[in-house]
């Protein structure tokens, strides 16, 4: 085991949103709220576009797949926050501080690599509408996401190699609400300068190899888009991307924010961690739902199916 010179600190004490008992009381119902919306939603998605056959394209399956991940990512930091606003002891073990870095690292990675795999496939039926479904075949689509899987698990683990070798010696109060590589630094004794800077080049690398893609993507579709000559046209083919873009605003933008500037405890800090780890996934299926009328059909195909089974 590699948690060297770790024997004086086991635990983390996490400052958490409050410390205001009724704050805290107030935010965990806001927050108890959010996660029963994000597994309620994202669950809707993955039934609805496993049951309505209509569905079964690629498009629809990275966005099952994006569900799932929501799921997961969410379920990462939010149980434990809500246990702490309950709690007057805020405290995590230093095993579970790593493994909770590990599967943010983990679930937040593949979720970007999957969003630059969506923007593709917007390319794809938008710039090559023909040639879609040679182009985007389901054994493409499976090994494009288990791609993404294999990829982010790589990232997640050297990430937390940074964390295991650190040593922890008196400093243990992480100003967070959750264990994240950036609050961990501040509280070593070691030199981490070394470690920073190949945070920030795994980030950077990370970030720009998903990003950049996705953004040659929108430039190759909105070029495409203009060139249409009927208003009808370029309104329906910006429909089937838009709310592609509006999840990667959200989630990029918020993660930048978190993981490229300074770490100071400060609101900022919070609230963009809170934005990509909390609010993007209770929002990503409301976006694809309320902007997309196929979405919006199957839902309504596949109530009045369960409705009229139980009706039986």
């Amino acid at each position: 085991m590699a948690l060297r010179n770790h024997s004086s600190i086991t635990e983390f004490i996490l400052i958490g949103l409050s410390d205001d008992p009724h704050v805290e009381t107030l935010l965990f119902m806001l927050f108890l709220g959010i996660y029963l919306l994000t597994i309620t939603g994202n669950l809707t998605m993955l039934l609805v576009i496993r049951a309505d056959s209509s569905l079964h394209t690629p498009m629809y399956f990275f966005l099952s797949n994006l569900s799932f991940l929501d799921l997961c990512f969410s379920s990462v930091t939010v149980p434990k926050l809500l246990e702490d606003l309950l709690s007057e002891e805020k405290t995590i073990s230093v095993e579970g501080c790593l493994t909770q870095v590990f599967f943010v690292f983990i679930t937040a990675g593949t979720e970007a690599f999957l969003l630059s795999v969506m923007a593709y496939d917007r390319y794809a039926a938008i710039c090559h509408p023909l040639l879609y479904g040679q182009v985007m075949s389901i054994q493409l689509c499976v090994r494009l996401v288990l791609i993404s899987w294999g990829l982010a698990s790589v990232n997640a683990s050297v990430i937390v190699l940074l964390a295991i070798n650190l040593d922890f010696c008196d400093a243990q109060t992480i100003h967070h609400y959750t264990c994240e590589l950036p609050s961990l630094f501040p509280l070593s004794c070691s030199d981490t300068s070394i470690n920073i800077d190949i945070l920030i080049c795994l980030i950077l690398l990370h970030g720009l190899g998903t990003f950049l893609p996705v953004f040659f993507s929108y430039v190759r579709i909105v070029s495409t888009i203009l060139s249409i000559s009927s208003t009808t046209g370029r309104s329906k083919a910006f429909s089937t991307c838009s709310s592609h873009l509006i999840a990667v605003i959200l989630f990029f933008g918020s993660g930048l924010v978190r993981y490229l500037m300074p770490t100071s405890g400060s609101p900022l800090d919070l609230l963009s961690s809170l934005q990509y780890s909390a609010v993007t996934p209770m929002l990503n299926p409301l976006i694809y739902s309320l902007k997309n009328m196929e979405v919006k059909a199957a839902v309504k195909r596949t109530w009045e199916k369960y409705l009229q089974y139980f009706r039986l």
